[in-house]
């Protein structure tokens, strides 16, 4: 655990969910990796998110995950702050990869609620609390119910806020009212970060500290545009760079994240659109309309 007194400082402003590239082959494509990190961090975004959903963390292996936190943190030598994707639906086997991680060089760790088991609220706080006195580095908390079939509650995530070593949360559930009374009752050196593009400004607007975004992959200056304007209360300028990102958006989503963002980052030259089974590679239909877009 984290027992230097005190929270690190926010993370404000645009995180990117990281995208993994694969080779034609399916092997990662650690070439891509680099380019990609480049092409985030010249785009202006404070800090980098790795093996999260977006990178295919289901399908990639434990040495997998090892080399490209070792490459990431190697390649962007404190450019920016990393944080480090770390969940299960078994606390123990979580608990565990907290002690065989090597964090050293880790900002924070932004942890999923478990998936499939569908725990009560009083199993989410306890899973957390595992989990946070294991780490030792700070906690965001993930909170994706299309994915992980349950809610983290403003009630749950308020008790989970008094933690000292769990700063914040990634809300993706599209709750507003949630989201808003998370805003309304948190600690003030608590987080929260949106964790749907579209929502962004209007939960900045609301007291969000930022985003980790999906979209930011391919379009990192834009989205930090979008962030740090609306960070700033210029919110005709947050609304002007969202609507010009709208008619993208379903078409990320539209056969599964990540296969949309990988489309658009093969369309950019960042790297490929292979992504791994049992996910398929967006159809030439959908990379057709991916391109007109951009």
């Amino acid at each position: 655990m984290n027992n230097s007194g005190s929270r690190l400082p926010a993370f404000h402003g645009t995180g990117v969910a990281l995208v993994t590239p694969f080779t034609a082959a399916f092997a990662v494509d650690y070439d891509g990796w680099r380019r990609l990190l480049d092409f985030c961090i010249d785009g202006g975004v404070e800090y980098l998110v790795i093996n999260g959903t977006t990178g295919e963390s289901p399908t990639t292996s434990a040495a997998e995950k090892a080399e490209l936190l070792r490459v990431a943190k190697e390649h962007v030598a404190g450019r920016v702050p990393l944080v480090y994707g770390i969940g299960s639906n078994d606390t123990a086997a979580a608990e565990e990869l907290f002690h065989t991680t090597d964090l050293h060089g880790v900002a924070a760790v932004l942890s999923a609620s478990p998936a499939y088991n569908k725990p009560s609220q009083a199993g989410l706080i306890a899973h957390y609390h595992r989990l946070a006195e294991a780490s030792p580095v700070p906690i965001i908390l993930y909170n994706v119910p299309g994915r992980t079939a349950s809610n983290l509650t403003a009630e749950t995530t308020l008790r989970l806020a008094q933690h000292p070593n769990i700063i914040g949360i990634k809300e993706a559930s599209g709750l507003m009212e949630q989201c808003l009374t998370i805003a309304a009752h948190k600690p003030k050196d608590f987080l929260l970060l949106s964790g749907d593009d579209l929502l962004t400004p209007a939960l900045i607007a609301c007291g969000a500290e930022g985003i980790i975004s999906v979209m930011a992959n391919a379009f990192p200056k834009r989205f930090a545009e979008l962030t740090r304007a609306a960070l700033a209360d210029d919110f005709a300028t947050a609304r002007d760079i969202l609507f010009r990102l709208l008619p993208l958006n379903p078409l990320m989503y539209e056969e599964s994240n990540p296969v949309g963002v990988k489309a658009a980052l093969e369309a950019l030259g960042v790297c490929g659109a292979a992504v791994r089974l049992p996910l398929l590679e967006a159809t030439g239909g959908l990379k057709d309309r991916i391109r007109r877009a951009l």
